[in-house]
């Protein structure tokens, strides 16, 4: 059990039968009063955001996630699926559990996997990885000076702002954090 001013940014507890992870957190301490934690909270299993404040004493079960290395496969209608690449399951993930990362994924795109009494909870993802662009308008000569850029569509839809030297086929690196572009590989 851990007590609401142990609650720190990435701590993963229970709360109402929910997994909820901390994204931001605040204490606040009052004259007289007992201390506060302000917190904004991730739902693992849903993917909503929530903010909650919790008295000093409150008490939490603190869970522990299990990590795995996972490839992704495919997706299925709305379940994107993944091997784990040392017991060979296919776990599933919903398309609200992975909020904007499926905007990232790629068949073979290795990535770790949070488990929780053997379900999947979450995705994490490379810092990187490499995409295709699909579609993309041709630059106009003699406008790279100024370090324009223009809109191009990856392979998994995702629409980035790229150089003008990029072209349609070529393959780029994006980072996942930012959803920006990199480099051309």
């Amino acid at each position: 059990m851990i007590s609401a001013t142990d609650l720190r940014k990435g701590v993963t507890f229970e709360l109402n039968g929910d997994l909820h992870r901390v994204l931001e957190y605040q204490h606040s301490y009052i004259g007289r009063g007992s201390a506060n934690v302000r917190t904004k909270l991730r739902n693992l299993r849903t993917g909503r955001t929530v903010e909650r404040t919790f008295g000093a004493s409150e008490k939490f079960l603190e869970v522990r996630l299990e990590l795995r290395q996972v490839q992704y496969l495919y997706r299925d209608g709305d379940l994107y699926y993944f091997m784990d690449t040392e017991t060979y399951e296919q776990p599933a993930l919903a398309a609200e559990a992975l909020e904007d990362k499926v905007n990232y994924l790629k068949e073979g795109l290795v990535l770790s996997l949070s488990m929780f009494e053997g379900q999947p909870v979450e995705t994490e993802l490379p810092v990187t990885v490499e995409l295709e662009v699909t579609e993309t308008d041709p630059g106009v000569k003699g406008d790279t000076a100024t370090g324009a850029t223009k809109r191009a569509t990856l392979e998994t839809g995702l629409v980035v702002q790229v150089p003008l030297f990029v072209e349609q086929g070529d393959i780029i690196r994006v980072d996942t954090r930012t959803g920006e572009y990199l480099t051309r590989v």
